[in-house]
């Protein structure tokens, strides 16, 4: 019985020994955290913001009737190269025609009774140079009765002619003078019918103007039934068909709109920029293309044009000042334009667009993952060990609450075996990795994860450093 108590007491013994050395290691391991790690590089960083949406011509042209009536030609087809000016459809315009022609033949008619008129003055012109001419030959006749009756005045009062011959001149001069004032008269009706024949013409040559005028306004009206190229391009839409009615000022309408004519010597890839992104894209960035149409290529490109205008997610349309649409996510367009487009390129692709808008080369660089945001406070407490944290009531300085607030951002440095929060200023962002201006030095170990472990680890925390497993992969996951 001794021998068997002495056996049971050894291995008690040993039991509680081997309790107590596990506890002794427990204790010695509390509060220390497990933590991946990393090494602060030098690399080339490049930032990019990725955005998708369509190709498209950065120049097109929906052509919509001008007139309504049916389609009686269409002379081009989807595909089809045209010039600006030429005519690719008609639009059945009979009265519009007829209106012109109509015209045309009243402008005739004023035309020839200008002419007529022109003719009149003409003739009214001639009548008093008639007129005239007879009026100084009366007024030289009457100039030489005068002298004749002066002179048989003399002799009749001398006696040397008889009576019967001085009144024969006197006569002669009554005559003429009765002859001077029917020429002056005919004369002043001369240039009273070539005062009217002058103010007819005027009249007529109005009245082609008026015509002329009325035939503009009735050619511009048989003009809009056809339908012309306003740019030189490619036919692109062509939703129509010869016999189908047109009808204009109707927008967004199928009836409306005969076809669509694109220039195609710029075609841009049109994308929707997250709001978060659009600060930090620029004309004249570098981006790398890939339509879904044309797999395993990538085309190069640059941003020439950016929306001011923010587009709502949910509806595709610009943004209104309400605060209910303040609240939705939205995005920003941008236009790049494709430096060598395959011909096979056609409008409506769906593409996805990479824009570089930032490059940095040799720069300091740390993993996305390993930044973390801290308030000041936290961080001075566990410095302070925790024996100043409460302050007596009252005595509370709210510029040092405020100032205990402040969120630093920083990464924790592994600096003998704890981990210590370091601030750091930081720059461009890669797909992975983000630049740091100051604050950390190549080849400094910093904590990378677990991503739980980043956002409840503390300040000066005792850490132990495990690489083996990729864990933050696992913990995101679940």
């Amino acid at each position: 019985m001794k021998t068997k108590w002495k056996i049971i007491l050894a291995v008690a013994i040993i039991v509680v020994g081997a309790g107590a050395v596990v506890a002794s290691i427990q204790y010695s391991q509390k509060g220390i955290v497990t933590v991946q790690t990393g090494k602060v590089v030098r690399q080339d960083l490049v930032s990019t913001v990725t955005a998708s949406g369509e190709i498209k011509p950065r120049n097109y042209i929906n052509l919509d009737a001008n007139a309504m009536g049916p389609l009686t030609a269409i002379f081009v087809k989807e595909g089809d190269h045209v010039r600006k000016g030429q005519v690719v459809a008609q639009i059945e315009a009979t009265q519009a025609k007829a209106d012109v022609d109509a015209q045309q033949a009243a402008i005739q008619s004023a035309l020839a009774d200008t002419a007529a008129a022109q003719a009149n003055e003409k003739s009214m012109n001639d009548a008093i140079a008639n007129a005239q001419a007879t009026l100084e030959k009366s007024k030289a006749t009457l100039e030489v009765a005068k002298l004749n009756l002066e002179r048989a005045s003399e002799l009749y009062k001398d006696k040397l002619i008889a009576k019967q011959d001085y009144d024969q001149k006197k006569a002669d001069y009554d005559t003429a003078l009765a002859g001077l004032s029917e020429a002056q008269t005919r004369v002043e009706q001369s240039r009273s019918q070539m005062a009217q024949a002058r103010q007819q013409v005027t009249s007529s040559q109005r009245r082609v103007a008026q015509a002329q005028a009325q035939l503009a306004h009735m050619s511009d009206v048989l003009e809009k039934y056809s339908v012309t190229a306003p740019l030189d391009g490619v036919v692109t839409d062509l939703p129509v068909k010869v016999g189908e009615t047109v009808v204009p000022g109707i927008q967004n309408s199928a009836a409306s709109t005969v076809m669509t004519v694109a220039d195609m010597s710029v075609i841009i890839a049109e994308v929707q920029v997250d709001e978060t992104d659009i600060v930090n894209v620029s004309l004249g960035q570098n981006a790398e293309i890939t339509v879904d149409a044309v797999p395993n290529k990538i085309f190069k490109g640059h941003v020439i044009e950016i929306g001011e205008t923010a587009i709502l997610r949910s509806t595709g349309v610009a943004s209104s000042s309400s605060s209910t649409s303040s609240q939705e996510a939205k995005d920003f367009k941008v236009k790049i334009a494709l430096d060598n487009p395959p011909e096979e390129m056609r409008p409506g692709l769906s593409c996805t667009a990479k824009i570089t808008t930032a490059t940095r080369h040799d720069a300091v660089t740390i993993p996305l993952q390993a930044l973390t945001i801290r308030q000041k406070g936290d961080l001075e407490k566990v410095k302070v060990g925790g024996g100043n944290a409460v302050q007596a009531a009252g005595t509370v300085d709210p510029k040092v609450e405020k100032e205990k607030k402040e969120e630093l951002q920083g990464v924790f440095v592994v600096k003998a075996g704890r981990a210590v929060f370091q601030k750091v200023d930081t720059g461009v962002t890669g797909a992975t990795d983000i630049e740091v201006l100051s604050g950390l030095q190549p080849g400094q170990e910093i904590v990378t994860g677990s991503y739980k472990t980043i956002r409840t680890i503390r300040n000066d925390a005792k850490v132990k450093v495990d690489n083996s497993k990729p864990k933050e992969v696992a913990e995101t996951a679940s």
